[in-house]
């Protein structure tokens, strides 16, 4: 048999193990997105930007019972900017999170998994507040690495619960009227529960 033959037929072999083994997946609960309490140097002031939850939602497939791919999305989440402690602004996001993740015992009750990824956050309706007000402030977008941690509940056949940290490292560009005025460093933490169903 030739060897393209046979690495054919294996490649094929493995494909259909992956098959019968696949597992779709979605959840939703509650998801706190957290930056960190530095947020960078924005207009020479130093930023910070508060947390907030929303509803989370998550979809996935399991490539076998270990490896899944999963996808993060949520409702907009939004926050205030503060500068020196004054609040001058606020906006929302939607932060899309694609993860390749890893279950440590699939089979029990109780499995730990850890999960590492792609974050890309759009940013949209930003508001001037404070001095601000009646300039225009925008706040770009962000692409970057994600990683993640977590336990995943067995409670029947078909029905789990999750909870799970991820780190994200977000930094956007800050303009005022057109001008850089420096970047934030958001890199928050975000908390999940979530409820989900296997298919």
């Amino acid at each position: 048999m030739k060897k393209s033959t046979l690495a054919v037929l294996l490649l094929a072999g493995f494909a259909a193990q992956s098959a019968s083994a696949a597992d779709w997946f979605v959840r939703g609960g509650l998801t706190n997105v957290n930056p960190k309490s530095d947020n960078g140097t924005v207009a020479g002031a130093n930023a910070t930007i508060d947390s907030n939850t929303q509803l989370g939602l998550s979809f996935g497939y399991h490539l076998n019972p270990n490896v899944a791919i999963e996808v993060l999305a949520a409702t907009p989440f939004k926050h205030e900017v503060a500068l020196n402690g004054g609040t001058v602004a606020e906006f929302k996001h939607l932060p899309p999170t694609f993860s390749v993740q890893y279950y440590f015992n699939p089979e029990a009750k109780v499995s730990p998994f850890v999960g590492a990824g792609l974050n890309y956050t759009l940013t949209f309706s930003e508001k001037e507040k404070g001095p601000l007000v009646g300039n225009n402030i925008s706040i770009g977008n962000s692409f970057g690495l994600a990683a993640q941690a977590g336990l995943r509940f067995q409670v029947s056949d078909s029905w789990d619960m999750t909870v799970d940290a991820r780190w994200m490292d977000i930094d956007a560009d800050v303009k005022l009227n057109g001008a850089d005025i420096g970047t934030a460093n958001v890199d928050p933490l975000v908390y999940s529960v979530m409820f989900g169903k296997r298919f």
